[in-house]
This record gives C-alpha cells, sequence and structure tokens, in this order.
C-alpha cells in the first residue's frame, strides 16, 4: 500500500474548507492544508496547537478527516488549550479527538500509529522532535511544518529528522503561503521499494488547471 492522489477528494475539501473559513485570514493556509489531507486519503491526521493559535487550519483538517473517512486527532499542552480548542472547533461544528500532552513525549506519540498526514507548528521549540518521534504510516506520510517564517530552529533540515532507511524523503517543497509552508513527502520502510517492484518509478504530473505537481508511482 501506498499514498494514492486523489484530485476529486481533494477538491471536495478545498471548496468546503473554503466555506467554513471564509472569514479567517488564514483561510488560504487552511484550503491548501485541507486539500492535501483529504487528496493523500489521509487515515489518521494529528496536529499540535497550543493557546492562542489561529484556528483555520484545523478547520482544514477536521474537513479532509470527513471526506476521507479518518481520524483528525491535535495535541494540546494543557487544559487552557484544549478548552480553547475545543470551543472553537465546536463554534465551526466540529469536534476531532483532543490529547492534552507535550508533543514530543515518547510515550505520547507512540499511542498515535500510522500517522497518514502530520502538521506541527514551526515556532514551537520541539516541532523536530515531535517530527522524528512520529509513528509514521507504511503507506507512507505528508508532514507539514507551518509558520516556517518564524522557524525558532535555522539549521532545521529534512535529513535531520528522517534516518534515510526506515525514513526516505520522496520529495519536499517551501511555499510562501500564510506564513509559510514546508512540506515533505515521505516514504517508509514498510512501503514497497522501486527494485522491489522490478522497475516502478516515481514520476511528475503537472495538473494544468490548478498548477499543483503531483508525484505518483508508475
Amino acid at each position: 500500500m501506498k499514498l494514492v492522489w486523489s484530485p476529486e477528494t481533494a477538491s471536495k475539501a478545498y471548496i468546503d474548507t473554503v466555506k467554513s473559513c471564509e472569514l479567517s485570514h488564514e483561510s488560504g493556509v487552511a484550503e491548501l492544508v485541507s486539500a492535501m489531507a483529504a487528496g493523500w486519503d489521509a487515515r489518521l491526521i494529528v496536529e499540535t496547537w497550543s493557546h492562542g493559535g489561529a484556528t483555520a487550519t484545523s478547520v482544514g483538517l477536521a474537513v479532509a478527516s470527513r471526506h476521507t473517512g479518518g481520524r483528525h486527532v491535535c495535541l494540546v499542552p494543557d487544559e487552557r488549550s484544549r478548552s480553547e480548542y475545543v470551543h472553537a472547533l465546536g463554534e465551526a461544528g466540529f469536534s476531532p479527538q483532543v490529547i492534552t500532552g507535550e508533543a514530543d513525549d515518547e510515550e505520547l506519540m507512540d499511542g498515535l500509529v500510522d500517522i497518514d498526514f502530520l502538521v506541527v507548528d514551526s515556532r514551537r521549540k520541539d516541532f523536530a522532535r515531535v517530527l522524528r518521534l512520529a509513528n509514521l504510516s507504511s503507506r507512507g506520510a505528508v508532514l507539514v511544518c507551518k509558520n516556517a517564517y518564524s522557524r525558532n530552529d535555522s539549521t532545521f533540515r529534512w535529513k535531520n529528522v528522517l534516518d534515510g532507511r526506515s525514513r526516505r524523503l520522496v520529495r519536499s517543497v517551501y511555499l510562501p503561503v500564510g506564513k509559510g509552508l514546508d512540506i515533505a513527502h515521505v516514504a517508509t520502510s514498510g512501503a514497497v521499494s522501486s527494485s522491489a517492484k522490478g522497475g516502478s518509478r516515481w514520476i511528475k504530473h503537472l495538473d494544468r488547471q490548478s498548477g499543483e505537481e503531483h508525484v505518483i508511482r508508475k
């Protein structure tokens, strides 16, 4: 099994997120992230959030989980953050699963298995550790660092959180959307390699209408 892109599902999630976030100034990020999570058919979507943060992206992820029939889990550090997050998402008509605890706690992350789509806030000092601890799906995963312009760690590189063996970088892109999105598509040891499939390969496809570039296996 591997992540397979569905433009139809991505479009539906994008449109629904536009409707849900029409009054939000952060809706550009929310729409993009929602379309990506839905388009890759993410079954376990995980994000980190804390008190005072914007919730438009969270709404977008909640929309995506409805389209994929998957779980949307948010990790918050304390009860204050939990209460604020639950209220904000409830106002938008969503009730995702919320777990209270530090996202860089190894025991907490061990409880989340087969993550397909992970969104972390680059402004948090622990964001790179969260990426390293994440138990990714055998299908592969998409990792997203939001607020990348404000990243505390200027030395961050994807190779620092991927070991190159059990977790291998397929493609990464830095987008000037919102306050910056740093996105990586990761293959894991559970995915079938090109050599094992006897000549299969990754190819790029450009959607002329949207301008998006997709990487798919043939």
